[in-house]
């Protein structure tokens, strides 16, 4: 049976994360997997397959990112299977292939690159006769040949039918869907051009020929599309390189022989031998005598990490000094890597709510720029022009080629991407895009103590027991808090066997098994007729126990520096008393100073007596603090926060604060280990550093005015170029070469945001 136990507060409730893991395995029938897409031309193709398989019995989530090319599916293999998802993309007119196929992506990138080099080519000879139509490119020598309008319509016709094919494959998948993407403002446009042009020829009328249009703006589409695909496979293999690094190949050893095996096929309690320079195949306990590791790649922190037998490895890691033995625990996918890694890629393809917003926007933004083209053609006809359809159908043709939601599309994808690989390099993994959404705008931090202010690691610091020796009271502690999983807990074993006690017997008394009362505020044991019960001030007053006088000024005083106190009690005697100190983070002090610097109120809430928060509270310089909560009471006052003062984020140790967490609009969970990012939150900080908060702060208020530029840019060049092609005073070539350059802007402005994030946390005092 799973014992639960505590060190008699709420604020240090901890489950047991071994039997949540189990929990979850029963439950746990969906699977989630990661595919490439290929094919997708704009966010309205990513609606379409994100609402196609949305539809398929069994897909119980759907998230597809036109900025990474990828899709986070999560389905239940009962119902639906992996290949009759990807047959169901097929049908679109997309292909997939599994996430980790990186060659997929970069075959997809050559192939834009080949056909925007193939039209380019072909395009440069349809534009050298326009210099003669400006005087100051007049000097330029062009062909008596390229004149010659055989020659103009061979090369439109095989860039129109080469280049540009996979725009009408994916504008027939769209129609054929009832739907409309950018594949079909750019087939129907350059193909309106070039037969346009093919009429023009055939009546005599060369010098109304737009075959250089249609050349232009399919090249300078195809370019478009390079680039953005450039920059998405840049974000894709940052992102990857969590998983990269993972060896493919472990030795094991069986008795005194090493036998070299399949990282994946590695199984729990394996031992593995790790030479000096190798990373770490699995995630497991150091049994040898001592190593160092480089965890920069999981935790972002490049200084060694020395390890002692009993401590965690994790795959991945690099082992620096000496020939490391490694019991497993889980390797292949179950490994902590593996995991955030998939995390991360949720999170990438899941979509803020201006990113929703935008993406509703773009799925009908085509069949109205069409309309708006064709009234653009009615309107000029008998209005404007004078009942002169060629004029007219210029003009409609120009605001079809000017039209196109890429741009859009791009705004907010493209600049969450670069957030999530700068964060993700420094150990803050963000679960869920809307969480940097609201981190913009928050006005208030609230943190836990234990294990978030503080690191967690206990010590008895003090003991006072007034009729006993204080290792007899170590020892009747120890018994009573054998089975608890809680760091407290252990440290009050670790105390009473370096004093003499021991687990098994204290004061010749013996366990007798019939009575265990285990809680989350105290632990009860039934020892040789005796009853030995370990709590805090509640838990005495709740059964009218009596605190003797000079215990109770014993843990008075020990409070008012910080320790935590557990009474112990024989028959509901108190016996006397243990003071636990935990040491106050390292950068907890900076990072509240840092925080205060950007403007956020920060509060500390706790299930500790006041006096050893104010203590705390005072050293790390948070003027308001909250001790003696319960949970429900923590809970209640992040909701009056949220009331008084809006956007809270609560941050607490990943295990326990699982209400307050949930209620908070950003939880952080912050722990020493790549575990504690598997727990609540919708930010978990790998490496435990507070800084983090902060980091991801800053992160997000330069993503989040990104977005907005972004966003300005498209809708500025949409209010600007659409309504100067409908007056006639932009050339069709210049209106469809503006619409490839709207979002080659917005993707510039993203790749400006990467280089400055790369700056994360090389400036501690940034605010």
């Amino acid at each position: 049976m799973t014992v639960l136990l505590s060190n008699r507060t709420d604020d240090e409730e901890h489950t047991d994360p071994e039997s949540n893991m189990a929990n979850e395995a029963i439950g746990a029938e969906p699977v989630a997997i990661h595919l490439r897409i290929g094919g997708m031309h704009c966010s309205a193709c990513a609606v379409r397959i994100e609402k196609a398989v949305g539809r398929l019995p069994g897909v119980r989530q759907s998230a597809v990112s036109y900025a990474s090319r990828s899709a986070w599916i999560v389905y239940t293999p009962s119902e639906v299977t992996e290949p009759v998802i990807q047959a169901a993309i097929s049908k679109l007119g997309f292909h997939s292939a599994s996430g980790s196929n990186t060659s997929f992506d970069e075959r997809e990138r050559r192939m834009l690159l080949l056909r925007f080099v193939l039209s380019a080519l072909l395009t440069l000879p349809l534009l050298l006769p326009m210099a003669h139509h400006y005087e100051a490119l007049s000097f330029i020598p062009v062909p008596s040949l390229l004149m010659n309008s055989w020659v103009q319509l061979a090369l439109a016709t095989i860039i129109q039918f080469v280049p540009a094919a996979p725009f009408y494959n994916g504008a027939y998948y769209a129609v054929k869907q009832r739907s409309a993407n950018m594949d079909v403002l750019v087939a129907t446009g350059t193909t309106s051009a070039y037969l346009y042009s093919h009429y023009m020829m055939f009546h005599g009328a060369s010098t109304s020929m737009y075959f250089e249009t249609s050349a232009v703006v399919i090249t300078a589409v195809l370019m478009g599309k390079w680039i953005e695909a450039s920059a998405a496979g840049r974000t894709a293999a940052e992102l990857g390189g969590y998983t990269a690094l993972q060896p493919n190949t472990a030795v094991v050893l069986r008795g005194d022989a090493q036998e070299e095996t399949a990282a994946n096929d590695l199984k729990p309690g394996d031992r593995v031998l790790v030479d000096p320079g190798d990373r770490f195949p699995a995630d497991g306990t150091l049994i040898s005598e001592r190593t160092e590791t480089d965890e920069s790649l999981l935790t972002g922190e490049s200084r060694p990490i020395p390890k002692r037998e009993g401590d965690k490895v994790y795959a991945g890691s690099l082992n620096l000094q000496h020939p490391a033995v490694v019991t497993v625990k889980s390797a292949g996918t179950a490994t902590a890597l593996h995991r955030l890694n998939a995390m991360m890629r949720e999170a990438l393809a899941s979509k803020t709510s201006v990113q929703r917003k935008a993406d509703a926007l773009a799925g009908i933004f085509v069949p109205i720029m069409l309309a708006l083209a064709a009234a653009t053609f009615v309107v000029n006809y008998f209005w404007w022009t004078g009942f002169r359809a060629e004029a007219s159908f210029v003009r409609a043709l120009a605001v079809l080629l000017a039209a196109c939601p890429c741009a859009l599309g791009l705004a907010t994808p493209l600049s969450l991407a670069a957030a999530a690989a700068a964060t993700a390099k420094r150990g803050i993994v963000v679960k869920q895009a809307d969480a940097l959404e609201v981190l913009a705008r928050l006005k208030t931090v609230v943190f836990d103590k234990t294990g978030t202010l503080t690191e967690g690691r206990a010590e008895v610091s003090a003991v006072f027991a007034p009729a006993l020796h204080p290792a007899a009271l170590l020892s009747m502690a120890a018994l009573a808090e054998a089975n608890a999983a809680h760091p407290f807990a252990a440290a009050v074993i670790e105390a009473a066997g370096k004093a003499g006690g021991e687990r098994d017997r204290g004061g010749g008394m013996k366990r007798v098994p019939p009575l265990r009362i285990q809680s989350a505020s105290y632990a009860v044991e039934q020892l040789d007729g005796r009853m030995i019960a370990v709590g805090g001030y509640d838990f005495a007053r709740e059964r009218g126990w009596t605190i003797q006088h000079d215990i109770r000024s014993f843990a008075d005083e020990r409070e008012r520096k910080g320790d935590t106190i557990w009474f112990v009690f024989e028959d509901s005697k108190c016996a006397g008393a243990l003071a636990l100190s935990d040491r106050i983070r390292p950068d907890a002090a900076s990072a509240v100073a840092r925080l205060r610097r950007q403007g956020i109120r920060i509060a500390l809430a706790s299930g500790d007596r006041a006096a050893a928060v104010q203590a705390v509270s005072a050293k790390v310089r948070i003027h308001e603090a909250h001790g003696s909560l319960k949970p429900e009471q923590k809970l209640a006052l992040i909701r009056s926060l949220q009331q008084a003062r809006g956007a809270v984020a609560m941050v607490g140790d990943g295990w326990n604060d699982a209400p307050a967490l949930a209620a908070a609009d950003v939880g952080f969970a912050i722990g020493g280990g790549a575990d504690a990012a598997m727990g609540a939150g919708q930010i978990a900080l790998v490496h435990g550093r507070l800084a983090g908060v902060a980091d991801a702060l800053w992160v997000s208020k330069l993503t989040m005015r990104n977005v907005r530029q972004n966003l300005g840019l498209a809708f500025v060049y949409n209010a600007a170029v659409i309504p100067s092609a409908a007056l006639g005073k932009l050339e069709p070539w210049m209106a469809g070469t503006a619409m490839a350059l709207s979002s080659l802007s917005v993707v510039g402005n993203a790749i400006r945001l990467r280089l400055k994030l790369r700056s994360i946390g090389k400036h501690p005092n940034r605010a």
